[in-house]
């Protein structure tokens, strides 16, 4: 009879993928480590940084069950090690729409609403079939397609591009790097008194929890533990480099010890507290089900403008997602030989699920994160690191304090990290060709400095076709002049450019130009 221990290596493959449970459970614990952030933040980016809200803490509880499900269908649908949650940018996105800020108003139920229809459609793409693959003859989703139609130096680009976007969020997360009025960016100021001085910082920053010079030290020097154990082959290096941060953060003021106490606002041990209002109506503060409860109650004159929320919703959930899992499973070898993730389609399968499952409990879309990198870059390679990602968030519902005792720039010290092992990949792409260059170019920069995945895709994905298809009928020109002229045999150009880049093209063009308010 098989042990248990057995009975999991067997279920994940774990020895197959060279990989142990020892090293998977480590992986797991710097995943969440790295992403836990979102249980605090999620409430706070939809409900606009109101913690009095009565819907806070139930939107926390949504946050937490929503990644536990999500992870869950990782683990054991897709079994592969990445981690979902709500998602940042598109958590953002309910808070500008239900605060008035772009000329109307939605309810949060409302905007659940739309989640959930983003959803819903975003499953549709993931399972309907469209064709059969010519090499095995085995059924693709439309998914599948749009992913086969980017182009190759495009999706290399895509895992260089995640690698600067991931450090360029530790960067920020830690103040590393800091607004500039002139400049827009600036490294962090060492010198300056105000860097180091919470105090006189909250002057022209009121919600800054630590100063900027301490919080860059705790983040570099958890970086710079995590570089040197890794050298030296040290497992777990990942979660010590997490640790070590958060400890010099308790004398420079970056951790703070009366989060584990239970002391911070929204922030308690209390967890029965959170599930007071959670299944109450949304007149209540509750948002379980508050899709279906109010979400139907629009406003007048909001028709146009939820056709456009719900396509937005959409495209930045399917490219985002899809830029994150080819970053992650190339940095990690878990591709096959064409360069797509193993177990695509139910990747997407688990992505698409967690979204409606997300918008009914009632937090924003659910989508797989980038963070899952810092799991991947600790050895994690099977969906055990994912089980162990939604084991600890189910977890936080119960010990919050303990798991946000870890401060914002020790986790961001991994992320950087990550960053740096991602960043190999730029050695895979053609630069010999400017049709292959300018695209991989764009793509690698938008997304840091757009701040975004699916505009950086986008931004590739355009110019890739735009270079090409000129530079295609330029050469079948010069094809047909020189053949009239008979002088000498020439090759006829090829257009090797899918129909479904094409498509996809137009419609990120679409997306660019579409308005956002009417």
């Amino acid at each position: 009879m098989q042990s248990n221990g057995k009975r999991k290596r067997d279920f994940w493959n774990i020895e197959k993928s060279h990989s142990s449970v020892k090293v998977e459970i480590f992986a797991g614990i710097a995943t969440f480590l790295a992403m836990s952030y979102i249980l605090t933040v999620n409430p706070n980016q939809m409900l606009n940084f109101d913690q009095s809200k009565p819907e806070w803490a139930s939107v926390f509880i949504a946050t937490a069950l929503g990644a536990v499900i999500g992870t869950l269908l990782m683990a054991f649908l897709a079994k592969m090690p990445y981690a979902q949650a709500s998602g940042m940018g598109l958590n953002s996105m309910i808070g500008t729409i239900t605060g008035a800020s772009m000329g109307f108003a939605y309810s949060l139920s409302n905007a659940l609403l739309i989640v959930l229809i983003d959803g819903i459609l975003f499953l549709l793409v993931s399972i309907i079939p469209i064709g059969k693959s010519k090499q095995t003859g085995r059924i693709i989703t439309l998914r599948e397609k749009i992913f086969d139609g980017i182009p190759k130096p495009i999706r290399t680009a895509i895992t260089v591009g995640i690698g600067l976007f991931i450090a360029f969020i530790g960067f920020q997360n830690a103040n590393i790097i800091v607004d500039n009025p002139y400049t827009l960016l600036d490294f962090v100021n060492f010198g300056k008194s105000a860097s180091w001085n919470l105090s006189e910082w909250q002057v022209t920053n009121p919600t800054a929890a630590f100063a900027p010079a301490c919080g860059a030290v705790v983040a570099l020097f958890g970086f710079f533990v995590i570089a040197i154990l890794s050298h030296f082959n040290v497992k777990g290096a990942v979660i010590i480099g997490i640790l070590a941060g958060t400890l010099l953060g308790i004398p420079l003021g970056v951790t703070n010890i009366d989060t584990l106490l239970g002391k911070t606002p929204g922030i308690r041990w209390e967890f029965w507290k959170n599930f007071e209002t959670f299944f109450k109506s949304p007149d209540e503060g509750g948002v379980f089900l508050a899709a279906f409860r109010n979400g139907f109650e629009f406003k007048d004159g909001l028709f146009l403008t939820t056709i456009t929320l719900i396509i937005s919703f959409a495209m930045i959930d399917m490219f985002d997602t899809m830029g994150t899992v080819v970053g992650c499973a190339t940095n990690a070898g878990l591709v096959d030989e064409d360069g797509k993730p193993l177990n695509y389609g139910k990747i997407m399968a688990s992505d698409s699920i967690a979204t409606v499952a997300g918008a009914m409990l009632g937090t924003s879309t659910v989508t797989t994160f980038v963070e899952s990198g810092t799991g991947v870059a600790a050895g994690g390679r099977t969906g055990l690191t994912a089980f162990v990602v939604a084991i600890l968030f189910f977890l936080s519902i119960f010990l919050l304090p303990l798991f946000a005792f870890i401060p914002t720039p020790a986790a961001a010290s991994a992320l950087i990290y990550v960053g740096v092992l991602m960043m190999s990949n730029v050695k895979n792409i053609d630069f010999s060709k400017i049709k292959n260059a300018v695209p991989a170019f764009l793509t690698i920069i938008i997304m840091p400095l757009g701040y975004s995945i699916t505009k950086g895709i986008g931004v590739g994905l355009i110019s890739y076709v735009i270079l090409a298809v000129i530079i295609y009928l330029v050469d079948i020109i010069k094809y047909k002049v020189v053949k009239k002229k008979g002088s000498e045999e020439v090759e006829k150009p090829v257009f090797d450019v899918s129909v479904v880049a094409i498509i996809v093209a137009i419609l990120f063009l679409l997306y660019f130009i579409m308005p956002t308010k009417f």
